[in-house]
């Protein structure tokens, strides 16, 4: 099936500047499973978290529709990557212990995943999607941030990003909640590894490639001046809206 490639041309830019996820939600995942015996991590970009799940499961099948993601993801002994769609898993039926989405569920034909999730999902097994919007850093970055993110690039986001903006809650979730504690991102950056970051989102590259202008380019006088001095490090942190049920 054809997919809605938003991050292959960034494929590289998007593996060094995207921040990586607490382990301790990797933890509390973990600890409802059933058996650790085979996790998949569906939507799996440049591997992220399949590397996370490596350390928790025995093995772990990670996919994603786009080859340039998957030609960079980090090679691990237990892990194997697929270049194939989420709604249609080469996994065997009741396969998986557990099924995770990393900032990639808005993508999917929810229908169509949701099928595929309960088809691979052994009985009790675990089900856990998460994403996170905008950085957070002081009031005057934010402001920045957030004029750029819905004046600059604002007509340029796919629809689809609707549902980061509202906390998923635009999406049915169909399994059994699993309660879990509040988790977010925190980093430490300098001035331009946020704006590598902020180079990463697809508004960004739909932007430029409309426009022939380089938007980071000219964000970066703006951010560098309410940021100050680019060499202070500072700390971002994203909030996750996670969701974790059991099938």
């Amino acid at each position: 099936m054809n997919f809605k490639d938003h991050f292959s041309r960034q494929a590289s830019a998007y593996a060094q500047a995207r921040p990586t996820y607490p382990p301790a939600l990797f933890d509390a995942l973990a600890t409802h499973c059933m058996r650790r015996e085979l996790a998949w991590d569906a939507g799996c970009g440049n591997g992220q978290a399949a590397r996370e799940w490596a350390g928790r499961f025995t093995a772990v099948f990670a996919s994603d529709p786009s080859a340039a993601q998957v030609a960079g993801a980090v090679a691990l002994p237990n892990v194997r990557y697929a270049v194939e769609p989420a709604e249609q898993c080469s996994l065997a039926d009741a396969a998986a212990d557990l099924v995770s989405v990393a900032q990639a569920l808005h993508w999917f034909d929810f229908a169509r995943f949701f099928a595929e999730v309960r088809r691979v999902l052994r009985p009790g097994g675990v089900f856990a999607a998460w994403s996170y919007g905008l950085m957070r850093i002081d009031p005057a970055v934010d402001a920045v941030v957030r004029d750029f993110e819905h004046g600059t690039v604002g007509p340029y986001w796919p629809p689809e990003r609707r549902h980061v903006d509202a906390g998923y809650a635009t999406i049915e979730f169909p399994f059994e909640r699993i309660d879990l504690p509040p988790f977010a991102i925190a980093l430490d950056w300098q001035a331009e590894q946020a704006l590598a970051y902020l180079g990463t989102w697809s508004a960004v590259q739909r932007h430029d490639a409309a426009t022939g202008v380089d938007s980071i380019a000219r964000l970066r006088p703006a951010l560098r001046e309410a940021w100050g001095d680019p060499a202070r490090v500072r700390r971002v942190e994203w909030p996750l809206v996670v969701w974790a049920g059991r099938a």
